[in-house]
């Protein structure tokens, strides 16, 4: 998909192109070793109507830029190439798999008088390496959520097995891939925590246990509210894949019945005294039609270690979800989940409404928000929290930040610079005309600041950041 914003030039139009897939593909260089046999190789390639030859030249040209580049550094292979028109970037995430994605840079058209044709310029400066770099890692990372590793499919059911695999994957996940939304957060991968009161904390720990203890099939239990992450029982790299999954794909499939009011019921029970406003978002949709199906999706966690496959199950109830896993060896019947229904809904719906109670009693102490002089975004590497003031909403297709995408760029290349060293860091930039942007690494903690002040010197937005650093992260989350 082309995103063009016309750009005022000297009096005439121009065409600015947002970065955009070319090609995407995976291969394993032992399948095809022998002349005549390079094809084999090849285990998906989108677009699928390239013609064969040139799939083949275009892997054999990606087999040789990584052999060559392991002559100078043999155990960090090349992680991408940097041309004029596209940029291509390399992941092996397992022992000779290797995944390539290939992106046409940005580029402006610029009309030519006379009736000539618009001259082209792209714009190499403008991809981030670290940012589709992170984008091909969560590819690997999503197929592994709900496939399990290549290496295990291809012990299974061989090439056949495994290309089928990756086919039915990536011919759709490809198309979620919206290249212009990608920016720092797609780099952190991190999770968005709501902050809670202690009292708060501990009902929702309650029910977990209670849950878990009355439906012993349960092996991990995770529970969110509006999209932020409460409680986990999963290894940390498994819940940030998941909660990119929920956050970015399942729940945004399901809002568009809730709209009419962020915490309208969609089919009010009562049971006993309580409320139950609880549904299934992934397995039965109706659990009183006679024809409803009791499959659930499938995931695969644990892969380095006892590799554990899952049936995963979405319950929600107003705007609070819970996961529950359950070992996929287990028949998942009508029984068990009318029970889990009956047990969870009414329990949910109560905590749901406590948890809503008590974040607007929160805000109303802490005051009416002004619009602050400053936008951040912060991210702790221990527990992968999260959180940005800069991004009114982010999800794989959309991604609106009220900064100027210029800035969002600036925080890329600071984030960059900060990858590069383990010390503690602190990258001041003057940026345009108003604009400081200043970047913080400190103990395993990054700290971005936007400040909108036109007339300050170093010394006063170096003040500021202190200041904003002592009231906005002195306390942020509850689990920090």
């Amino acid at each position: 998909m082309l995103m063009i914003s016309p750009r005022m030039a000297s009096g005439m139009q121009e065409k600015q192109y947002s970065p955009s897939l070319l090609s995407f593909f995976i291969y394993n260089p032992k399948f095809g070793p022998r002349e005549g046999e390079e094809e084999k190789k090849i285990l998906f390639y989108h677009p699928c109507d390239v013609e064969k030859n040139e799939k083949i030249r275009n892997v054999g040209l990606c087999e040789a830029i990584v052999q060559f580049t392991r002559t100078f550094c043999p155990t960090k292979p090349a992680k991408s190439l940097h041309t004029q028109k596209n940029r291509q970037f390399f992941h092996e995430p397992e022992e000779n798999f290797w995944m390539v994605m290939v992106v046409r840079n940005p580029m402006v058209e610029k009309p030519n008088k006379d009736g000539k044709p618009p001259t082209i310029e792209y714009q190499e400066e403008e991809i981030l390496d670290s940012v589709y770099g992170a984008v091909l890692q969560q590819c690997y990372s999503m197929y592994k959520l709900f496939n399990g590793t290549f290496i295990r499919a291809f012990e299974a059911g061989g090439m056949e097995l495994l290309t089928q695999k990756l086919e039915k994957f990536f011919y759709r996940y490809i198309q979620t891939l919206h290249l212009q939304s990608c920016d720092l957060l797609d780099v952190f991968g991190g999770i968005s925590f709501f902050p809670l009161d202690k009292m708060t904390y501990l009902k929702i720990q309650s029910f977990v246990n209670r849950v878990e203890e009355s439906l012993s099939l349960v092996k991990y239990t995770a529970f969110l509210y509006n999209d932020q992450l409460i409680w986990s029982g999963l290894e940390q790299d498994d819940m940030r894949i998941l909660y990119k999954y929920l956050t970015t794909s399942l729940f945004p499939r399901h809002t568009e019945p809730e709209l009419a009011g962020r915490d309208s019921p969609l089919r009010p029970e009562v049971t006993g005294n309580l409320l139950h406003y609880g549904r299934f978002l992934t397995g039965p949709a109706n659990l009183k039609d006679p024809d409803t199906k009791f499959r659930f999706p499938r995931i695969f966690v644990n892969t380095d270690d006892s590799y554990e496959e899952l049936h995963l199950i979405v319950y929600k109830a107003m705007s609070a979800a819970v996961c529950f896993m359950i070992n996929a060896s287990v028949e998942l019947t009508r029984e068990f989940c009318e029970q889990l229904d009956a047990l969870v809904g009414p329990q949910l719906t109560l905590l749901a409404s406590d948890i809503c109670e008590q974040y607007n009693i929160n805000r109303r102490i802490s005051g009416p928000e002004k619009e602050p002089q400053f936008k951040f975004i912060y991210f702790n590497h221990m527990n992968l929290a999260e959180k940005s003031t800069i991004h009114m909403r982010k999800t794989a297709s959309v991604s609106l930040t009220s900064v100027h995408p210029d800035l969002m760029k600036i925080l890329g290349d600071i984030n960059s610079d900060f990858a590069r060293v383990d010390a503690d860091e602190e990258i001041i930039v003057k940026a345009m005309t108003d604009y400081w942007v200043v970047g913080k690494k400190s103990d395993q903690r990054e700290l971005y600041v936007i400040l909108n002040q036109k007339n300050a010197n170093l010394i006063e937005v170096n003040e500021e950041v202190k200041r904003l650093c002592a009231t906005q992260f002195n306390n942020i989350f509850f689990l920090d």
